[in-house]
């Protein structure tokens, strides 16, 4: 969560296996391995070998050229306007940095578990 405007994080199906039965968010072995992949490649927080699927879900860009609301120091009413060009969306920014991070956290782990072996 140290990327300003995450808001959530899903990992495989997400927040849609909430709302299916434990039968629907099996991810079943074949000869081959793996059938379907709905928890993302991480079971029980160990990889299953499968590609990891992550989803990132951003807060829009509060700074909007409309009047908006606030208050100022001493809690009396205001109301400001932002000028100048800003960022609509911050998707083209945002997938390195969430791809630099998801390496990042990986790379910390691999060390960890080289670190226990030690």
């Amino acid at each position: 969560m140290s990327i300003g405007t995450v808001k959530a994080v899903e990992i495989g199906d997400g927040f849609a296996v909430a709302a299916r039965k434990g039968s629907q968010t099996n991810d079943p072995m074949g000869a081959s391995g793996f059938v379907k992949n709905s928890s993302g490649g991480i079971l029980a927080g160990i990889t299953t070998g499968q590609d990891i699927i992550l989803r990132v879900f951003c807060k829009p860009i509060p700074s909007i050229a409309l009047p908006q609301q606030t208050v100022d120091m001493d809690g009396r009413a205001r109301s400001f306007e932002i000028k100048g060009r800003h960022d609509i969306c911050v998707i083209p920014r945002i997938v390195p940095v969430c791809e630099a991070m998801v390496c990042l956290t990986l790379a910390d782990h691999w060390l960890r578990q080289k670190a226990v072996r030690l």
